[in-house]
This record gives C-alpha cells, sequence and structure tokens, in this order.
C-alpha cells in the first residue's frame, strides 16, 4: 500500500539544503534550529512555508493574517523520533508544560497537559494495560490528526428497546433516550453535533486515581492510570462534556479521596473557579475495616455550575422531620427565631401574654412581626422565659438544601451491590456499582422531570435506570462489553417494572425506553486481533492482512519497519510496536465517509436511516 509522505521527511530535505547549518550528515541540529526559529529566521522561515505540506500543518488563519504555529513546529522537533532510525524511540514527550513548552525549556510552570486520549486501543481493559508503560496507544497528535479523530462516527446495530422488545431503529427524535457503545470521547464529539448545549445535569463515576497499583481482579476495567494520564484522560472529557451543558446546567462527579484535590484544581480550570458549587463528602461505606493505620470511608462529589444553574432542595429527611414536633389544628410545626441577640437588628418593645416587655433585638420589624401573630403564626413559650417564635408548617415546607456531607441514608456501596445482585439473580456481575438512592438525591437537586442527563462512564447503568424511574431523559456512554450483559439488561429490567432499588419510594410501574447504538468500529478490530496473537506468527499474519486495508500512522516508513518487525524475537514487543504504529484516529468510521462506495456497502439500510435522522434531522 501507499504511504502519505511524511513531514519529518519533508522538514529534513529542506533543513539539508542549508550546507550543514542544521544538519550533520543525517542529524538534525535541532538547537540551531530552534534558535533560528525563535528569531524568525527570514531564509528558514521562507525555505519551511514554501514546502505545501508544512505550510498545510503548522499554519493558520487568525484574524485574516496567516500565523506560523511555532511551538507545535519545535515539539515536533523534540519528539524521540522513531520516524527517523528506529522504531523503539518515537514515544512523545510527557510531562508538565507551559506556555506550550516542557518544564526543561521554560521557567515559567503551570499544570498542562499533551492532548491524547488513552482509550484508543482494544478498550480499557486490564488485559490492554499488561503490554504498555501507560494504558493508551495515542501520543501527542498533530492538530489535523486530531480533527480527523474527534469528527462524527458512523452509528451501527441501532435497536430501539421498549415494552413490546427490541426492534430496530431507522430514527431518534429528542424525546428519545439514547445508549451508545464506544470510546466515550469519541462518541461525546459525535453528541456535539445533536446535543450541545441540551444537557441539564451530567454524572459521572469515572474510573478512580490510586497511587498505588491495584490487584489485577479488583475492577473489571482497567483502574491502574498513571497521574499524569488519568488527569489528560479527564480533561480530554470534561472539555468536550462542558460543551454540552444546558446554560443553567450542573456537572457532578464522584471521585475517591487520592484523586480528589487533583481533579479539583483539573475541574476549576475546564468549568471556571467561580462555577464550583461545592464538594460533598458522602460516607460510602455501611461499616469499616479496623486495620492498617486510617480507615477511609468517604468519596467526594464534586459540582460545578453552568452560568446561571441554582440546585434544587431535598425532601425532608426523617431527622428534618422530627425537628416538627409542635403541633395545632393547622398541623405540624417547627420554631424559627424571633429574637437573636446577634443576628437581630430591629429594636422595640413587645408586650408577652403575661403582661412582661421585651425590647429585641428581633429579626423582623415590628409590623412584620404583628402581621405574623395576626395570622396565628406566633408560637409562646410559657413558663421561665416568655419568647416569641414563627410556626413553619411541615405541609409548607418545600424541602431543604443539599450539604456537604451526605451519610449512608444517601446510600452505600453496599446498597448498590445488594440491588445489582437482586436484579441478575444473585450474582455480583458488577464491582462497585453506585446506590439508586445516591443517584436520585444528586438527580434531585441537578434536574427536573423531562431534563436530559447525561454520564458518559456508564458502568452498570445506574444514572440511567434512576432517570428513567424519575422521568428524565437520558444518554449513557460505555466502551467496555458488559454493556451488553448487565448495562442493556438492567434498562430493559426498568422497562419491564423490576421494583428494586428506588422503585417502590417512586411508585415505579415500569415503561420507557431507550436507542442503542453502536460507534461503527474500523482498525479497532485489527488491535483486538493483535492484542489477541501469542506467538509471532500469528502476529505476522495479522499484519499481512493489515496491509491491505489498515490505514497506518502517515509518517511511518512501513518498509522500514515491516524489516524491523521481522526481527523481534519477542511477542510482546513486536505486539506494542506494532499497534503504535496503526492510525489511532481511525477506530470508527467517520460520517463524512458514509456515502463513500467502499463505505456504504458496509452500513444496512436501517443504520443508514439512522445515521441521517441523527444527524441531519
Amino acid at each position: 500500500m501507499s504511504v502519505e509522505p511524511k513531514v519529518f521527511d519533508h522538514v529534513k530535505k529542506i533543513l539539508a539544503s542549508f550546507n550543514g547549518k542544521y544538519m550533520t550528515g543525517d542529524v538534525l541540529k535541532r538547537t540551531a534550529i530552534i534558535e533560528d526559529l525563535d528569531k524568525y529566521d527570514d531564509q528558514l522561515m521562507e525555505a519551511l512555508l514554501s514546502d505545501q505540506l508544512i505550510h498545510d500543518t503548522y499554519t493558520k488563519k487568525i484574524a485574516g493574517v496567516e500565523v506560523f504555529e511555532v511551538n507545535q513546529f519545535v515539539s515536533m522537533l523534540e519528539f524521540k523520533d522513531y520516524w527517523e532510525d528506529s522504531y523503539t524511540k518515537y514515544s512523545n514527550k510527557i510531562g508538565l508544560a507551559a506556555g506550550g513548552k516542557f518544564i526543561d525549556e521554560n521557567e515559567d510552570v503551570v499544570l498542562d497537559f499533551p492532548y491524547k486520549d488513552c482509550v484508543l486501543k482494544a478498550g480499557m481493559t486490564k488485559e490492554d494495560a499488561k503490554d504498555n508503560d501507560e494504558p493508551f496507544l495515542n501520543e501527542v497528535i498533530a492538530k489535523p490528526e486530531i480533527d480527523e479523530m474527534l469528527e462524527p462516527k458512523i452509528f451501527v446495530n441501532a435497536k430501539k428497546y421498549d415494552k413490546d422488545g427490541v426492534h430496530d431503529a431507522t430514527g431518534i427524535d429528542d424525546s428519545d433516550n439514547l445508549i451508545i457503545k464506544g470510546n466515550n470521547l469519541i462518541a461525546l464529539y459525535s453528541l456535539k453535533e445533536r446535543y450541545a448545549g441540551k444537557v441539564k445535569e451530567i454524572v459521572i463515576d469515572p474510573p478512580y486515581y490510586f497511587e498505588a497499583t491495584k490487584d489485577s481482579d479488583a475492577f473489571n476495567y482497567n483502574s491502574n492510570f498513571k497521574l499524569s494520564t488519568w488527569l489528560t484522560f479527564m480533561k480530554n472529557r470534561l472539555e468536550v462534556a462542558k460543551e454540552l451543558l444546558s446554560e443553567e446546567g450542573f456537572c457532578f462527579i464522584v471521585i475517591g479521596t487520592e484523586g480528589y484535590a487533583y481533579l479539583k484544581l483539573l475541574s476549576d480550570d475546564i468549568f471556571g473557579k467561580n462555577e464550583y458549587v461545592g464538594t460533598i463528602s458522602w460516607r460510602k461505606s455501611d461499616n469499616q475495616a479496623n486495620n492498617g493505620e486510617f480507615a477511609q470511608v468517604t468519596d467526594y462529589i464534586l459540582i460545578y455550575k453552568n452560568g446561571n444553574g441554582v440546585l434544587n432542595k431535598l425532601p425532608l429527611s426523617d431527622k428534618a422531620k422530627k425537628e416538627y414536633r409542635y403541633s395545632d389544628e393547622k398541623g405540624a410545626f417547627r420554631r424559627g427565631i424571633l429574637l437573636d441577640k446577634t443576628r437581630g437588628s430591629h429594636y422595640y418593645e413587645l408586650t408577652t401574654p403575661s403582661g412582661k416587655i421585651l425590647n429585641g433585638p428581633w429579626m423582623k420589624t415590628k409590623e412584620d412581626i404583628q402581621k405574623l401573630d395576626e395570622d396565628g403564626l406566633i408560637y409562646w413559650t410559657t413558663g421561665g422565659k416568655e419568647q416569641p417564635y414563627r410556626k413553619i408548617y411541615l405541609s409548607s415546607s418545600n424541602g431543604q438544601i443539599a450539604n456537604d456531607f451526605w451519610d449512608t441514608s444517601f446510600g452505600s456501596n453496599q446498597r448498590g451491590a445488594t440491588e445489582i445482585k437482586k436484579l441478575f439473580d444473585g450474582v455480583r456481575v458488577f464491582d462497585f456499582p453506585k446506590p439508586e438512592r445516591l443517584i436520585f438525591n444528586l438527580l434531585t437537586i441537578g434536574s427536573e422531570e423531562g431534563d436530559l442527563v447525561l454520564d458518559f462512564f456508564m458502568g452498570s447503568a445506574t444514572t440511567q435506570a434512576v432517570a428513567m424511574k424519575m422521568h428524565r431523559r437520558f444518554i449513557g456512554i460505555e466502551q467496555m462489553d458488559y454493556i451488553n450483559t448487565v448495562s442493556v439488561p438492567r434498562l430493559q429490567k426498568v422497562i419491564e417494572g423490576e421494583q428494586g432499588g428506588i422503585s417502590k419510594d417512586v411508585d415505579w410501574q415500569g415503561g420507557g425506553s431507550f436507542v442503542y447504538a453502536e460507534l461503527m468500529e474500523k482498525n479497532r478490530g485489527y488491535v483486538e486481533d493483535v492484542m489477541s496473537a501469542k506467538k509471532m506468527p500469528e502476529l505476522l499474519d495479522v499484519f499481512e492482512r493489515m496491509k491491505a486495508t489498515t490505514d497506518f500512522d502517515f509518517r511511518v516508513d512501513l518498509e522500514k519497519f515491516q524489516q524491523e518487525l521481522h526481527g523481534f524475537s519477542d511477542v510482546d514487543d513486536a505486539r506494542k510496536e506494532l499497534l503504535r504504529i496503526l492510525d489511532k484516529n481511525q477506530l470508527y468510521y467517520n460520517y463524512a465517509n458514509i456515502d463513500d462506495s467502499n463505505v456504504r456497502d458496509l452500513v444496512d439500510d436501517t443504520d443508514y436511516q439512522f445515521n441521517k435522522s441523527f444527524y441531519e434531522d
């Protein structure tokens, strides 16, 4: 197969024309190049920009003026370049950066992360992470490649689930609930086409960051992220998720102790410090371990708003209802303070029923208190020190504002596990599902009936199940294969009227529906074949098949790589290198290509109609 011209080859050809100024033999003099780029050397700039590929890759127009993106060009030169001479040296430089330069090149320090996606391979499975230093394939990608990667994708296997079963879905409208199987970063960018500015509430329970490596059986998915990887992983997704929020929307992020402080700083940067509402400390466990030095029994829930959003109130708790311990012919009431020496600001005489004189300071004006008295809303204490209180009736309460500590009455991990086991005949089919009661309270304070709720770390579908029972619309995204063995079956049970979780509390009797669709895979199928190859002959066979149909990274010298691949003795090393030369942007088919003959033949008519409805209606 033909390989597109390589940018680096073009650069080397141009630099070689300067008679040794920028190259010694076949080796670049990076310092000399960077110094002249910083000075915008006329001859160097003219030579580089005269090359069409370099021009198109590293220039952009700002206010009608064409600008050469020097920092991006320099970053390319800073690569450990497999593309030059060694396939073992093509990992991009990764680390903290400031102003587009890494810390060792700049004295000013801010937190910044390379733009890369860390799940674009076979999946976020534990097996995928075994042979790699970090659980992702993408390196720092050139902007054109990023744009290609994040283009809207084709959906396939579109089905509608309702009380009558499963049916082909030929379209979708704004009243439909939606479940997507595929990489959540890619799916979020596809959702932008239809749902930007329409999501009232985001609730996510992402993979936690852990400082210590977890045992291989601790989670169904990979949980052993490096910190830089995890932060980049979260940053990429939160940035596009924010674009989906409505002007009064909210984002709730459930996170553990070890990742909380890092994620708070990152989220402040993405949503804005002024959009931070607060953090809920949630006691997640009904009990605690009594070994080690310190027991961690809480998780945290970060809350951010978008614009003018105001949280709703929660229903009164049983503890709060006990405060309404007084009663009269109108019903139960609690006392509201009217005389307060600290907060009172009004001074005047008030005569008690026994004839005593009180002078304040009062919380309200004399006219206000007289009006309350006329309406029968004053309660006088008797005996001892007489004092008036305002009657606040239980029947008039519209709830209580949320606070920053939620105990286990808001749900616990043990109850979440029990709920999922009851749904699946006593089998624990999912690790650490969140309890329905917790999600119920988050949806209560963040949305109303009919609002759209998004969860792009869908997991066992707790958010979607509760949203359906609370008459919210929802979107869920999940990449892992358990979407078809746990998540979707759970929602089918909700439609059938299952009575677990919050069902009895909200009088859920069943009903509802949702549309299911998958991102149409391309290179990802080969990624799975590469990962499953156990011996070198199997891997070489996969590579031969890939050469006929697969998109490789355009910077790779494929002939050279093929020679080197046959020299590997360790299949693990060979697998890792083969995965790295795949064009990770091509894991899924772009919607823009749906009418191309070689793509249209792969999409059945029903799915074709669904895509047209999704993107063009």
